[in-house]
């Protein structure tokens, strides 16, 4: 009897597993930067990130943290902690304010042996939590380039 019950329980977690969605990761970029403020020491920044759902099923999001870097330097970081829904193979922007110290990518920038015309690579890695459904969470790790204009 035990070995029935433990054999019941095990098909239960699998058709479990069954009817979870297998989310992809979203797609995040950076759309557009503001500088809101700068002092010798931070800069205060608002990142418009784009946030694009490969997904058949909307993502509706309750938060998002994230880190950014950029050639090879942690730029900021921070958290989105207003919802929005990403629709179902579609997109959402999203704003969000940090403050930064542009010093180390400045720096890791002007030291390259590229020319100024050159990309710049970024990086924007962290994790959306969903406000339902069976994955609360989907972790995220996107490379990207912009030029200096």
């Amino acid at each position: 009897m035990k070995f029935v019950a433990i054999l019941v329980g095990a098909w239960a977690l699998a058709g479990c597993s069954v009817f979870a969605p297998r989310l992809q990761s979203p797609h995040l970029s950076i759309a557009n930067v503001e500088l809101l403020s700068s002092t010798l020491w931070e800069q205060r920044l608002r990142v418009h990130i784009l946030v694009e759902n490969p997904n058949d099923q909307a993502l509706p999001v309750s938060a998002l943290t994230y880190s950014i870097e950029v050639a090879g330097q942690e730029l900021a970081h921070g958290a989105a902690n207003e919802s929005f829904v990403v629709p179902a193979r579609g997109s959402n922007e999203f704003a969000t304010d940090v403050t930064a110290n542009m010093a180390g990518a400045v720096i890791a920038i002007l030291g390259r042996s590229h020319g100024a015309n050159e990309p710049i690579d970024y990086r924007i890695v962290g994790e959306v939590r969903l406000a339902d459904g069976f994955v609360r969470s989907i972790p995220f790790d996107h490379q990207g380039t912009f030029k200096l204009q």
